[in-house]
């Protein structure tokens, strides 16, 4: 009997994994979309991509990956 309880426990939670893919996809080709009409627009989305990065990090983080972007920059004489 347990071992048919572990077996429904198990589809279902395969079913509810799948319906999230589901949902996953489609959120990624919402974004993908939004970007297309960015680009369209004339914005750079390679720009966008990467402040959309930058606000997802905290302040220091944000800070201290800008502090050794400049330091390697400098070194190569990229400034």
């Amino acid at each position: 009997m347990s071992d048919v309880i572990a077996a429904d426990q198990l589809r279902l939670f395969i079913e509810r994994i799948e319906r999230l893919e589901e949902e996953k996809k489609g959120i990624a080709d919402d974004i993908k979309d939004v970007y297309a009409e960015c680009k369209s627009n004339g914005f750079d989305t390679k720009t966008i991509r990467t402040i959309v990065k930058l606000r997802k990090m905290e302040k220091h983080h944000r800070d201290e990956a800008e502090m050794l972007l400049d330091t390697y920059k400098a070194a190569l004489g990229l400034d």
